[in-house]
């Protein structure tokens, strides 16, 4: 069994590093294996033409597609899921094989635990229209943040993986960007207090749109693909 991680891919528009990368390992890996994409993913997109394309490309991969989400979804058809549990954590069933990782929850996963919290502030957001291709939900609520640090505190505030779609704030002011919003420093400031408190392995993120090795154990990605 084997964990496949990936940054953004922005529905079709950066699939291709995963169609490459799995041509590349033809043969090597099964449904039993997942492949985890850091958000910015579009299986539930602004376009259908493009969300069913990159469904039928997710599809065609070998293995279970993991995610969580970005900034750049369309919650309002995320969100009209049910939600069910999974691994010990809440999750959306897109399809079979293609799983949404909710926010603020512990999956324990063949043994490996993870945390996942996804969202971020869009930039761009002044250019989008509300409920079309942006929407409030891009950022945590209160509740996601409470129920995020109660199961850390109920698994000890020990997990191996960390997946966030952006980055704790020491670790963002690191890489050279600024908050943008109270909103954004608050939520940065959240993960920043997971990084100081919780013993993990490795924390993913993504977000940046730029590959970035930070301190040893924090890594931005976007065209890298890590193997775990």
């Amino acid at each position: 069994m084997a964990f496949i991680i990936s940054g953004d891919i922005h529905c079709t528009m950066d699939i291709d590093k995963l169609v490459r990368y799995f041509e590349e390992h033809e043969g090597e890996f099964t449904s039993e294996d997942y492949l985890i994409i850091c958000g910015d993913v579009g299986v539930c997109g602004f376009s259908s033409a493009q969300e069913e394309e990159t469904r039928r490309i997710l599809r065609g991969f070998p293995v279970t597609t993991l995610f969580i989400d970005g900034n750049h979804e369309h919650f309002g058809q995320l969100n009209s899921y049910g939600i069910e549990n999974w691994k010990g954590g809440k999750v959306h069933f897109i399809e079979d094989k293609i799983i949404h990782l909710m926010r603020g929850q512990v999956f324990d996963i063949d043994g490996a635990r993870f945390f996942t919290f996804g969202g971020a502030y869009s930039v761009d957001k002044e250019y989008r229209t509300e409920g079309v291709d942006w929407f409030p939900e891009e950022l945590p609520s209160e509740e996601e943040y409470e129920e995020g640090w109660q199961n850390l505190e109920k698994n000890g505030f020990e997990v191996d993986y960390i997946l966030t779609h952006t980055g704790p704030s020491e670790v963002v002011a690191e890489m050279g960007y600024a908050d943008l919003t109270e909103d954004e420093t608050e939520f940065r400031r959240y993960l920043q207090r997971i990084a100081d408190q919780v013993n993990f392995k490795e924390w993913y993120f993504g977000h940046f749109h730029e590959d970035a090795e930070i301190d040893g154990n924090f890594f931005c990605l976007m065209e890298d693909i890590i193997k775990l």
